[in-house]
């Protein structure tokens, strides 16, 4: 297994430690494990363009453990009653996040990988941008007067939530071929 394909697995395995973290109330070190998980997102998918070391497997996990990294983020911000993350925000990035993941099964049937679009690729990172912001919220809650970073926080989950939207429609227009009621 080459070392792309291990930082994926790696983000996975800081899932389960992360979700007990912020449930827990260590703001900080959830804080700080969501940050590093995110950061390999962005080197694992560098190291495997720089290296040749593209492969099946990191098409089909890196987007899959970006998924399991921001909704399990949002399901434990949404049961702690973190600020700026409602019900429709987790129901309009899950319900993407499965049509996006059916349109990839379909694909597979037919032999196909879809890898990552350069929309899909903007909403993960806004959306984990989001998260961050959130979570720092929890870290240094905010207070009145700081009416900047509430605006910068409202209007990152509103960028995530858009490009969700935005980069679930692309996935399907790109891919509508696979869709067949047969």
């Amino acid at each position: 297994m080459n070392t792309p394909n291990k930082l994926t697995l790696l983000r996975v395995i800081m899932v389960p430690i992360f979700m007990w973290a912020i449930t827990a109330g260590y703001y900080v070190a959830a804080v700080v494990i969501f940050i590093l998980a995110s950061l390999t997102d962005q080197l694992d998918g560098h190291l495997a363009r720089k290296n040749n070391q593209v492969t099946t497997f990191g098409k089909l996990m890196d987007p899959l453990a970006d998924k399991i990294l921001t909704i399990s983020a949002l399901v434990c911000l949404l049961g702690i009653g973190a600020d700026f993350i409602n019900s429709w925000v987790v129901m309009i990035i899950i319900a993407r996040e499965l049509i996006v993941t059916g349109i990839r099964q379909l694909a597979m049937g037919e032999n196909t990988v879809i890898a990552a679009s350069s929309w899909g690729k903007a909403k993960t990172v806004s959306q984990m941008a989001a998260l961050i912001a959130v979570m720092i919220d929890l870290v240094f809650p905010l207070r009145v007067g700081e009416a900047f970073y509430t605006c910068l926080t409202f209007w990152l989950v509103a960028l995530a939530v858009a490009l969700t939207v935005y980069s679930g429609i692309d996935y399907v227009v790109k891919n509508r071929h696979l869709i067949t009621f047969k």
